[in-house]
């Protein structure tokens, strides 16, 4: 039971994933501080114009996209690394809800 600890403990692949996982725990932060910037933007917008900015709403879609992958990778979900380590908008194709 203590090899298997210790051949555990030793596997550098093991290391190199908490090491990106604490890193992008800080990013995902940031990206939640990113996505309410979206918010009160898009609100502020609406109360402007009436109606909506597609920038702003494709940005706010593509920052969820990003903290969606942040959280498979932190979850054990995948092992596939996000932004930067893959395409930015690897989701790209899921349908957004019709207004």
């Amino acid at each position: 039971m203590e090899e298997q600890i210790n051949e555990h403990l030793s596997q550098l692949q093991t290391w190199k994933r908490i090491f990106f996982m604490l890193i992008f725990a800080v990013v995902v932060t940031i990206v939640r501080w990113l996505a309410w910037a979206v918010v009160l933007l898009q609100l502020v917008f609406v109360l402007l114009s009436g109606k909506k900015n597609e920038n702003i709403v494709n940005f706010g879609r593509s920052l969820a996209i990003y903290a969606y992958h942040i959280l498979l990778f932190l979850t054990f979900s995948t092992e596939t690394l996000p932004f930067p380590f893959s395409p930015w908008n690897m989701s790209a194709d899921l349908k957004s809800p019709k207004s």
